[in-house]
């Protein structure tokens, strides 16, 4: 008997991954993108924001869940339930898809909106954008980083599986 090349588990496996890659892929490149707009185009600070937070809610949050279901799947089959990787993944889930809900979403409307009111307020002179809108910039960049140190971990872990 042949036994098949591909798996329904190898399947599910590789959809976790690519749920990931997906999720999370262009959080990783918000610091460049950001500190492009700033230097170069202020006025586009906005829109930016508005993209952060439509990606976190249509692309973040639903990648989350993929990569959810997909570990519980994966979790199930390989009985892995006991096993540190699984129970640091799960936890991760959980802590990013809080963040991200409590934190990062409406966080970055904030952002967009004092963005918006600071662009407006310069009127045809020179951009200057407020305290405030600095330091919401600031705690959506220490949050973000430390979301981002977090997939890395959690993937660290699933690949070594300690």
């Amino acid at each position: 008997m042949l036994i098949p090349a591909v798996t329904f588990y190898s399947v599910v496996l590789a959809i976790h991954v690519m749920a990931v890659v997906v999720a999370f892929g262009v959080t990783f490149a918000y610091p460049i993108i950001f500190a492009v707009a700033a230097r170069h185009d202020p006025r586009s600070l906005p829109v930016l924001h508005r993209i952060a937070y439509t990606v976190e809610r249509l692309l973040v949050n639903p990648g989350l869940l993929l990569v959810l279901l997909a570990g519980i799947y994966l979790a199930s089959k390989g009985h892995h339930w006991s096993d540190f990787f699984v129970q640091w993944g799960l936890g991760a889930v959980v802590v990013i898809g809080a963040v991200v809900g409590m934190v990062m979403i409406p966080t970055s409307k904030r952002a967009q909106q004092t963005a918006e009111r600071d662009i407006q307020a310069s009127g045809d002179g020179p951009i200057s954008m407020s305290e405030e809108y600095q330091a919401i910039v600031r705690r959506l960049s220490t949050v973000g980083t430390l979301l981002s140190v977090l997939v890395l971990v959690t993937i660290l872990f699933m690949a070594i599986k300690p």
